[in-house]
């Protein structure tokens, strides 16, 4: 595993990742199929909010939709889950880290169209103000790199529509979740 500074950690071979090994695409074979395209009803999913004083913790979606593009840790909600064990689950599976969700911040949609405007993607999106409380920091499967981002340096990332405002807002409000 390589790491650029303190605050990228790269999974070599798990994920195709534009920006590991200096710009370099890695694949890693995965399967390129995906059954959350063209969904029957939309699908549910949570998100962390990880905040370490004028940080945010990131990840580098390793699959699709959106591969290569930074976006909250976080991910879809299972048969019979409660939405704050998915937001824990998510954030160990892909960062390695333990958190305690503190709350919920936000919560809105993604509809993703194809060419022809069908709904391609349709998400409803469960946004957690978070807490480390252990683990070690560590890239997943679903992830190529996980990063420390100041929130001053987050234009200069691809980043997912709408997570910006949220990371922004979840600044602001930060001090209502303790």
């Amino acid at each position: 595993m390589g790491t650029k500074g303190d605050r990228r950690i790269f999974s070599p071979g798990k994920c195709v990742c534009p920006l590991f090994a200096g710009g370099v695409a890695l694949d890693c074979g995965m399967a390129l199929l995906d059954d959350r395209r063209y969904p029957p009803r939309p699908i549910i999913g949570v998100g962390a909010l990880i905040l370490k004083r004028d940080r945010i913790l990131m990840a580098q979606r390793g699959k699709q939709p959106l591969i290569g593009w930074w976006s909250l840790p976080g991910g879809a909600l299972e048969t019979g889950e409660a939405l704050a064990d998915a937001v824990r689950r998510e954030v160990r599976e892909e960062t390695g880290l333990e958190i305690r969700p503190l709350g919920v911040l936000e919560i809105f949609e993604r509809i993703m169209r194809d060419a022809s405007g069908a709904p391609e993607y349709h998400y409803v999106l469960i946004d957690y103000m978070c807490r480390v409380m252990g683990g070690t920091l560590a890239p997943g499967d679903d992830v190529c790199a996980v990063e420390w981002v100041r929130l001053r340096d987050l234009p200069q990332l691809q980043i997912t529509e709408g997570t910006l405002a949220v990371i922004e807002k979840a600044f602001r409000k930060r001090r209502e979740y303790r």
